[in-house]
């Protein structure tokens, strides 16, 4: 037994796993936080105007250079950094936690519905942990498409936060909570199965290996899934998280008001408004996370746990 423990390879210390997760998501978030800025801009586009407001996604990506220059892409980012302290720590770290928990003695990992039970888990927790950044998130990127005078003037998240706190009573932080919670658990389902059976359906098409080009095409297949099965949940929260108290009552009164006015007013198939973005921001932020996460790990193995 003792022999059987020495030979046990090294891990990391939790703590560090947890460091990590965090560090990995922020740095995946300074290259794509202009994609989140773009898909909520249009998911808060106006309604009940006789001309959209935003056409495209590079409609909406052109107003914001135009208006905003440059910088403005970046709205918001310090929001997106602490949601990623926040929401991919908690995640990351707990999903690691678990999995090695669950692992049995001989290395075997745990089976599909153990893994999904584990990613609904640690999803779930992360996004209640991340809500006050995201709602702060939103509230940032939608400041610049409101006329000058009716503009709050965030100068970064912690003023943010102060702010909605101080207005609107602490339990606004989590406002959305739910949806948002919904969409973490609706996000790592569609992910796991959607991928699984994407890598299944590409290796028995006989044109590809197991290698890493079938991973990167069943991922791409995957986020398509990912993006068409959380984006109604998504725009919900976006406009829960995004709405003002009028008279003392809140703009929205339910999840299900904001469905039936979304599709009432702009059709169906508003409720995939911010499609593309969205899309395009969730498959490279996925990538690099776990590029800068294994960079991560394989610097501390090389540093502190060579023999």
């Amino acid at each position: 037994m003792a022999a059987a423990a020495a030979k046990r390879p090294k891990t990391s210390p939790k703590a560090v796993k947890f460091l990590f997760g965090g560090l990995a998501g922020m740095g995946a978030t300074v290259f794509v936080q202009p994609l989140d800025l773009v898909k909520n801009r249009m998911q808060l586009s106006r309604e009940g105007a006789k001309t959209r407001e935003y056409h495209t996604s590079l409609h909406a990506l052109g107003s914001v250079l135009r208006h905003e220059g440059l910088r403005g892409l970046y709205t918001g980012l310090s929001a997106g950094l602490l949601h990623q302290a926040t929401y991919t720590t908690t995640s990351l770290g707990i999903y690691t936690v678990l999995f090695e928990r669950l692992t049995g003695a001989d290395g075997t990992p745990p089976g599909f519905l153990t893994k999904a039970a584990i990613g609904m888990t640690a999803g779930a927790t992360g996004a209640f942990m991340g809500t006050p950044a995201e709602v702060a998130l939103i509230h940032m990127t939608a400041d610049g498409r409101l006329p000058p005078a009716e503009r709050r003037g965030y100068r970064n998240v912690f003023d943010t936060l102060l702010r909605m706190a101080r207005e609107e009573g602490i339990l606004t932080l989590w406002r959305g909570c739910v949806p948002t919670t919904a969409q973490a658990v609706v996000v790592n389902v569609a992910q796991l199965a959607s991928y699984s059976q994407s890598k299944q359906f590409l290796l028995d098409s006989g044109y590809f290996r197991d290698d890493i080009l079938c991973h990167f095409c069943a991922s791409m297949i995957s986020r398509l899934v990912t993006t068409a099965a959380s984006m109604p949940v998504d725009i919900v929260k976006t406009r829960i998280q995004n709405m003002r108290t009028i008279n003392g009552k809140p703009e929205h009164r339910n999840r299900l008001d904001v469905l039936l006015r979304v599709v009432g007013r702009k059709g169906f198939f508003s409720l995939w408004k911010g499609f593309t973005p969205y899309y395009a921001r969730l498959g490279p932020h996925t990538v690099l996370t776990y590029i800068f996460l294994e960079q991560l790990n394989r610097g501390y193995r090389r540093l502190f746990l060579s023999t």
